[in-house]
């Protein structure tokens, strides 16, 4: 992954940009730290789709389901009414 300086990717964002969809994501330093990475749309919708199962996949799954904790019947804790008001 080539890195550029965000002076270098502003000012030069044509060539930015036509390194990233032929190389590849391009990384973007901000005073010599990692800031940002740029990368094909195709990458970012695979990204995309592979970190959020869609509901379907999550309703199929066992991993979505779980235990509920519901007390008993009967066993729930009840307001106590003034009724002398």
């Amino acid at each position: 992954m080539h890195t550029w300086p965000v002076q270098d990717a502003k000012a030069r964002f044509s060539e930015f940009l036509e390194a990233c969809l032929a190389e590849g994501p391009q990384m973007v330093t901000k005073r010599g730290t990692e800031a940002a990475v740029l990368v094909p749309v195709q990458e970012w919708q695979r990204l995309q789709s592979a970190a959020r199962p869609s509901l379907k996949q999550l309703l199929l799954s066992d991993v979505a389901r779980g235990e509920l904790n519901v007390p008993p019947r009967g066993q729930a804790k009840r307001r106590s009414v003034d009724l002398t008001r």
